[in-house]
């Protein structure tokens, strides 16, 4: 069983009160969740990864609740992305581990949730910034949903670290006017439309 202490987490809440044009009715809110956890596998090479995923379950649970609470629950959070962020003695693989922990973790806990959640995960060094997609939770064509939030850790990953982070949102762009499905139009059968 691998381990993956936490150094160090972060979270990070953005209120979009304007972006030109008229303000919205209400701010949109995006937040984001990092923790920095050492890497079991810096540094050398290790054939079967996935049983780690299990090990991770409980990290991506704790992050889906504080994140959500600090959103102010899970009404109105209709988007949703993940990330990592692997230090230079690991490889993209270790980030690949987030999928299901990450993902199911933020899918279970906001309910129905019937998209793909997201993802972009890459290799830096300490400070890297990571550019976090969002997507509706329904409907993978929701346009309006296009987006990411930017985060970064000052002081992560070291080179034996990971950087996990999960994304959320309430709301699509403020103006978002480039047509095709809009949320109010989704079905959510599919996790496309």
């Amino acid at each position: 069983m691998p381990d993956f202490p936490v150094r160090k987490m972060q979270l990070v809440i953005e209120e979009v009160r304007h972006d030109g044009g008229p303000a919205p009715d209400a701010p949109r809110r995006l937040g984001a969740i990092l923790a920095c956890v050492a890497n079991p596998f810096a540094g050398r090479y290790e054939p079967d990864l996935q049983p780690a995923m299990e090990d991770l379950k409980p990290l991506g649970h704790e992050m889906s609740e504080r994140l959500i609470a600090a959103l102010g629950g899970k009404e109105g959070i209709d988007g949703y992305g993940k990330g990592a962020i692997v230090g230079e003695d690991g490889e993209l693989e270790h980030g690949a581990l987030w999928h299901v922990p990450g993902g199911y973790a933020m899918r279970g806990l906001l309910g129905e949730s019937n998209a793909i959640v997201p993802s972009c995960m890459k290799r830096g060094g300490v400070g890297s910034a990571l550019d976090i997609p969002l997507g509706h939770i329904n409907a993978a064509y929701v346009r309006s949903h296009f987006d990411g939030i930017e985060v970064r850790l000052p002081d992560g990953p070291r080179a034996g670290e990971i950087v996990f982070a999960l994304a959320m949102s309430r709301g699509g762009r403020v103006h978002s006017r480039m047509g095709g499905l809009e949320a109010w139009d989704v079905t959510g059968t599919d996790g496309l439309r």
